[in-house]
C-alpha cells in the first residue's frame, strides 16, 4: 500500500504549497495536513481526492503487487535520501553523478535504467525527490542500480534500518 502521508507530502511539494495554505485551501487545518504526512493519520480516498482538487490535480489509483520486505526497506532509505536531496540537493547531486559514471563504465548491460537516472539527475531536485519515493513497479526497478551510495552515512543508514524494523514489528 501507498503510505498516505507521502501521498500528501507528495502533492504538497509539487504545487508549492506550505501545510498551511493547503490546509486553508482544503478547508481543514495544518496539523492534520501534518499528521497526514507524519504517518499519525490516515486521509481516506475522498479525503485526497478534496486535497488535489483543492491543487487543481486529480487522483489515479492504480493496482500493483504489494511491495515486498525488499521494497519497503530500499523505499525507507530513499525517504531518508530525499529528505537528504532537499536539504544538501548540490552535496547529493555530486554524490550520485559521480557513482553513476563509475556505475556506467562497471555495467553497460544495465545501461537503461542507468541513462534514465542521468536523467532524473539532470531534472529538478523535486522531480528527482519523488522518483527516488515513489513505489511503482518501475521505480522499484530502478532503486535496485541507485547511484545514492555513500549519500548517507553508516550510522545513518543503521538508524534508518532500525527504525524500519521497529515498523516492521508493528505491521
Amino acid at each position: 500500500m501507498i503510505p498516505a502521508m507521502n501521498l500528501v507530502a507528495r502533492l504538497r511539494r509539487s504545487t508549492g504549497l506550505t501545510q498551511a495554505a493547503l490546509a486553508k485551501l482544503a478547508g481543514t487545518s495544518q496539523p492534520t495536513i501534518a499528521a497526514y504526512e507524519t504517518g499519525t493519520k490516515r486521509p481516506g480516498l475522498r479525503t485526497l481526492e478534496r486535497l488535489a482538487a483543492t491543487a487543481g490535480l486529480g487522483v489515479h489509483v492504480a493496482f500493483i503487487p504489494h511491495l515486498t520486505r525488499e521494497d519497503r526497506r530500499s523505499l525507507a532509505l530513499h525517504e531518508r535520501i530525499a529528505d537528504r536531496l532537499r536539504t544538501a540537493p548540490a552535496e547529493t547531486l555530486a554524490r550520485a553523478e559521480a557513482n553513476l559514471l563509475r556505475m556506467q563504465s562497471l555495467h553497460p548491460g544495465a545501461s537503461d535504467l542507468l541513462d534514465e537516472w542521468q536523467r532524473l539527475l539532470q531534472g529538478s531536485p523535486d522531480a528527482l525527490a519523488d522518483a527516488l519515493v515513489n513505489p511503482g513497479l518501475h521505480y522499484r526497478d530502478l532503486r535496485h542500480v541507485t547511484p545514492f551510495a555513500g549519500v548517507l552515512s553508516a550510522p545513518e543508514r543503521a538508524a534508518v534500518y532500525r527504525e524500519f524494523q521497529r515498523q516492521e514489528l508493528r505491521r
